[in-house]
């Protein structure tokens, strides 16, 4: 049986008057690739931004295995290894794909006097592995400021994986892509399922239905209803509130 590398207990937090999370309760098992789905409004991103410290929550406990992360500083929680993707890329725009790849490779704080200095064959063949699944190979020397929208998000991916946190939030990692950068996202999240553990937050559904495990639907800041696929599109709490008269297609 797998260990459990999130858990949420009775978290809460308000804005003024507004309870934007209410008494969220989940865990998450290691490995596992869990869907966040809800409205706009549903506390999804808020969410996030309590498990990663961005927000600090007045109720409830978070715990990172056996380690409660509970309101710790966000740059503490990253080093407890939890590893997060926005919506807007954050990368080395100055350097090049395989550049941006040396330095999440490498746990030396000079690492920027030292690109290409020092690494272990077997990182060298990681970040290799690592750029074929995102398949950035062909880009490996292009500065990163020049690459598409959906490379830059790609870039962004594999810098989580070679990082290799303990568990991965992905904001919205398909917003502002085409058809095809959406499916080839897809097939690149699908490729991290059961090597690293993932939180997804994502609105499109038939992305949804190409990389959903078990989904859990928030609806005013609640945990509305929890299941696979199936279940979620079939439960008559979550057509009304979410999906309307329409199956997730």
């Amino acid at each position: 049986m797998a260990a459990t590398a999130l858990t949420i207990d009775g978290l809460e937090v308000s804005f003024g008057s507004v309870k934007a999370v209410n008494n969220v309760t989940m865990t998450i098992a290691e490995g596992e690739l869990r869907v966040l789905l809800g409205a706009n409004g549903a506390g999804k991103t808020t969410l996030m931004d309590l498990i990663s410290g961005r927000t600090h929550s007045t109720r409830g406990h978070i715990h990172l295995y056996d380690t409660e992360i509970t309101n710790w500083q966000e740059h503490r929680i990253a080093r407890a290894g939890i590893g997060r993707k926005f919506q807007i890329p954050s990368v080395f725009r100055e350097l090049t794909v395989r550049q941006n790849f040396e330095v999440a490779s490498c746990r030396n704080p000079s690492v920027f006097a030292n690109l290409g200095f020092g690494f272990s064959r077997q990182t060298l063949a990681r970040i290799e592995e690592v750029l074929a699944i995102v398949d950035l190979r062909d880009k490996a020397d292009v500065t990163a400021a020049y690459l598409s929208h959906g490379q830059t998000q790609w870039l962004e991916l594999g810098l989580l994986m070679l990082q290799d946190p303990k568990v991965i939030l992905l904001d919205e990692p398909t917003a502002g892509m085409t058809a095809a950068e959406t499916k080839k996202t897809a097939k690149i999240i699908n490729s991290m399922r059961g090597k690293h553990t993932l939180l997804v937050v994502e609105h499109d559904m038939a992305f949804v239905r190409e990389i959903a495990e078990r989904i859990t639907v928030l609806h005013l800041g609640e945990v509305l209803a929890e299941g696979d696929i199936a279940s979620i599109e079939t439960d008559q709490a979550v057509r009304r509130a979410y999906l309307g008269s329409r199956s997730i297609s």
